[in-house]
């Protein structure tokens, strides 16, 4: 490959991200700009323009994905369960169940949050919905604004990597690409899949490690802390039959989260199906609530076919750009540089791990991995990373991509729900030992695989 091609591609991708950190629309930035390039390396005789009619099929092959199908229907599920009232029970009875420990109203907006994020697997409503009712809550009780948002803001992210999520499912797609990239290129003609539901059930066990470790640092605090987050009122910590309530609240939401799992780990559903397991589930706890009817489900769709065309925009677009990235030679350069760096694999992989971490600070999960992953997860896998162990790793860093300044979409989301008391320094400072408890879990798996592999092994060896 010619050294103008592969100068051209280090322009092609600083060109990109330069325009998206500037804020224009991602998928028509990097479709355009990835024509761009083509006509010049074309001009310059570096790129094929006939590698462009490859376009068509791929997007037809994109859509005719069944994997990807899930992503509209755990949207629709995630946004039902949203609007049907579930999360304000559970975090007014879990906080009033909770509240009479120091730090315990933070805890239990940490749990509500787990089982929201199991339940709907969308970010921005997590934190909208549990600002808006446990925001006013914790300030009043006499919470310090930066523990109460931070609290929020990262309990809220749990939705990226606690299964189901919506960027678990493109992900694994992509994983699944690059994994036979990778085996076809050291000559395994049959290579091992990675499905969606092997990346579920890998990242379920970080999921909820970091869980447990947002409620230690919680419960630390108020022992250390407690005038930055003390506990309820004695009158509103006590309530008749609290508990009973407290897990008919919890119990409707475990039990479509265990239906939705559980069906892909019988082997009854692929993630597909068990998706439509998951919006049917969500429309009969909706029924049941007396919250399901034609305006709500209207909305629902509208919102649903929104979110499901930006994420396939963006897709469509990111096909363009990789293909001319990949025709100029990107790829090649990528794979020689990663394969020159001192330390092998895990050096590599230290590489792309800061790349993503630091592209978490202006730009969307969802930008990031339709670049990072079919650019660098081909190379990473032939140097010898797990596929499995290498998508938890990169679904937890993109995680803290919704903490981090400036861009952090989970600061903007409670930002503009949270009361004018609050700043935006506050929300910025609250965040600081949240991310620092996220790099914290992304060492432990980074030094310990089996935390992301060992579960998918146990659940489907036989």
């Amino acid at each position: 490959m010619s050294t103008t091609g592969e100068i051209l591609s280090v322009l092609l991708l600083a060109s990109s991200l330069g325009l998206m950190m500037f804020g224009f629309g991602v998928a028509f930035s990097l479709a355009a700009i990835g024509l761009l390039f083509a006509g010049i390396g074309s001009a310059l005789g570096v790129f094929d323009l006939l590698l462009l009619g490859i376009l068509p099929s791929r997007y037809f092959s994109i859509m005719q994905n069944e994997v990807l199908v899930a992503v509209p229907l755990f949207i629709f599920m995630g946004t039902v369960l949203e609007r049907s009232g579930i999360a304000e029970e559970l975090l007014e009875t879990a906080g009033r169940l909770f509240g009479r420990v120091r730090g315990g109203v933070a805890v239990s907006v940490v749990v509500v949050g787990a089982v929201f994020a199991a339940s709907t697997g969308i970010v921005g409503a997590a934190v909208v919905t549990m600002g808006l009712i446990s925001l006013p809550l914790m300030l009043r009780v006499g919470y310090d604004p930066r523990v109460a948002t931070g609290t929020i803001c990262a309990s809220a992210t749990l939705a990226q990597i606690i299964p189901p999520s919506t960027v678990l499912i493109f992900m694994g797609d992509m994983l699944q690409t690059a994994n036979s990239q990778a085996q076809l290129a050291r000559g395994n003609m049959a290579p091992d899949p990675v499905s969606v539901g092997d990346l579920f059930f890998g990242a379920l066990i970080p999921g909820l490690l970091l869980t447990a470790c947002y409620i230690v640092w919680l419960l630390v605090l108020g022992w250390r802390r407690g005038d930055l987050c003390p506990a309820l009122p004695a009158e509103e910590a006590q309530s008749d039959g609290l508990l009973a309530r407290a897990l008919l609240a919890l119990l409707p939401p475990l039990i479509l989260v265990v239906a939705v799992l559980g069906s892909i780990l019988g082997g009854i559903a692929t993630a597909t199906e068990s998706a439509s397991v998951g919006a049917v589930g969500a429309m009969a706890l909706a029924a049941a609530r007396g919250k399901l009817n034609r305006e709500m489900l209207s909305g629902v769709t509208q919102t649903t076919a929104r979110l499901t065309a930006m994420a396939f925009l963006l897709l469509f677009g990111a096909a363009m750009f990789i293909l001319v990235f990949r025709g100029l030679g990107g790829d090649v350069l990528v794979s020689e540089l990663l394969h020159a760096l001192p330390g092998g694999m895990h050096a590599a992989l230290a590489v792309v791990m800061l790349i993503v971490f630091v592209l978490g600070f202006f730009l969307d999960p969802f930008e990031i991995i339709f670049i990072i992953v079919p650019i660098a997860g081909p190379v990473l896998i032939t140097l010898g990373a797990d596929p499995l162990w290498l998508g938890v790793l990169i679904a937890l860093n993109l995680q803290t991509s919704f903490l981090t300044p400036p861009f952090g979409f989970s600061l903007f989301y409670l930002r503009s729900v949270a009361p004018p008391e609050v700043t935006t320094q506050h929300i910025y400072r609250g965040i600081v030992p949240f991310v620092a408890i996220q790099l914290l879990i992304i060492a432990l798996v980074w030094k310990l695989p089996q935390i992301a592999t060992q579960l998918p092994k146990l659940l489907y060896a036989n």
